[in-house]
């Protein structure tokens, strides 16, 4: 991928060619696309690489295809690992980070007792499957407090709360879908390799939008999705599994022919890898795409995205704040590029209809989406706007004069 050209990354950092990325994604040209956090807009090598294995199976058969493409499915193994610091082996592929999030959850032996420890931040499915674990096993929940400055999980306050009540796993959301906060998950990483305590982190609105090391973060599981900022097909996300986890011999609640090697009629033994976290079945389409999505973003590079994207949520947040009658949400000394705003007198339904009629892509957040942080905002509801790297500023500039001109309605009103 070329490299040159970008406003909004300082001088002599690397530059993208923003011309080249847009004219790689069909989607520029009908749309202000600026709910990357929901979905990202796919680039042609995903599209064409997803396209030609479908007709590939339709051509020769199903179990054939993926016999051919038996290289190209390895190498989402290899692109993940090299995503984010980890060998092929620790990586299993999952239709989802929430999938991924639930197999990870469901290989600790919880008792009646344990306690899990994480944040008022983490994503909403995660706390719903705390809460369903209490229901059933009777763990604890213990949240850790927030730090006054709003930088996100007081890692002081969660790192006594490690040594105080021993839980038996420490959980982190990098990145929340409520906000642009970004959690200290390196920071809590280090207590839990400190304490010997097991660790999972969501990171599934940070990759493709940060770099990521997962033995910088020190974390025994990480979870995300491929569909977001990473710009890859829905229905596919991946697991990191630590060499420590498949050594310790964690595994999920239901493994499959797949996971395991049925060795003999009342024995079965999981395979060395974080295939056991996989089904025999794939959605091989999906596969290779995600695969050509991983490598697209790393020929783009990491780097020169992990300042274009967030700098673009800078500008949009500061544009937004100066408009009469909106409330920008997000916390933290450096925010991602998810921008939440609150706006006087519209309804949420109306509102992003009125988004979606200019042609801006967004999405709403409700209270009951972040329980914790809605309440602690005094808000039931907000617009999400996601950019991402190929976003131009002429397009945030748009959409910040868009949510100016209705909030400007709204009070003639």
């Amino acid at each position: 991928m070329k490299i040159q050209d970008s406003a909004s990354v300082p001088t002599g950092e690397p530059l993208l060619d923003i011309a080249a990325l847009r004219a790689d994604t069909p989607g520029c040209e009908s749309v202000i696309h600026l709910n990357n956090a929901g979905c990202g807009l796919l680039a042609r090598p995903v599209l064409r690489t997803m396209l030609d294995h479908l007709e590939l199976e339709a051509n020769i058969g199903g179990y054939e295809a993926s016999a051919a493409r038996a290289a190209q499915v390895r190498d989402f193994y290899l692109a993940v690992g090299e995503l984010v610091n980890a060998g092929p082996e620790n990586i299993a592929f999952a239709g989802s980070a929430t999938h991924a999030y639930s197999k990870a959850l469901s290989a600790i032996d919880f008792q009646p007792g344990d306690v899990i420890l994480t944040t008022r931040n983490d994503f909403i499915s995660n706390q719903i499957a705390f809460l369903a674990l209490r229901r059933r096993f009777g763990v604890e929940i213990v949240h850790a407090p927030d730090h006054p400055d709003g930088s996100g999980v007081d890692v002081a306050a969660m790192a006594a709360l490690m040594r105080s009540r021993r839980p038996r796993l420490v959980a982190a959301t990098h990145v929340p879908t409520n906000s642009g906060l970004v959690q200290p998950v390196a920071e809590i990483g280090r207590y839990c390799r400190e304490l010997d305590l097991l660790y999972l982190v969501d990171a599934c609105q940070s990759v493709g939008q940060y770099e990521l090391d997962v033995e910088e973060i020190g974390c025994d599981f990480l979870t995300a999705t491929c569909r977001k900022f990473l710009r890859g097909p829905r229905g596919s996300g991946f697991l990191y599994v630590s060499d420590r986890v498949l050594g310790e011999g964690y595994e999920p609640l239901f493994i499959d022919m797949y996971g395991a090697r049925w060795t003999e009629p009342g024995e079965y033994r999981p395979v060395d890898t974080a295939a056991r976290f996989e089904e025999w079945e794939f959605p091989y389409a999906t596969v290779l795409g995600s695969a050509a999505a991983v490598r697209y973003a790393l020929r783009v590079g990491l780097e020169p995205i992990s300042r274009r994207t967030p700098a673009l949520g800078g500008q949009l947040r500061d544009r937004l704040a100066a408009i009469p009658g909106v409330r920008v949400l997000d916390g933290g000394p450096a925010p991602a590029a998810l921008v939440t705003f609150a706006i006087d007198g519209w309804q949420p339904q109306p509102f992003k209809a009125a988004m979606d009629a200019r042609g801006i892509n967004s999405a709403l957040s409700f209270r009951e989406f972040a329980q914790y942080d809605f309440a602690d905002k005094a808000v039931d509801w907000c617009l999400r706007l996601s950019p991402n790297y190929y976003n131009t500023e002429e397009e945030v500039a748009e959409v910040a004069d868009a949510v100016a001109d209705l909030a400007r309605r709204q009070r003639s009103n």
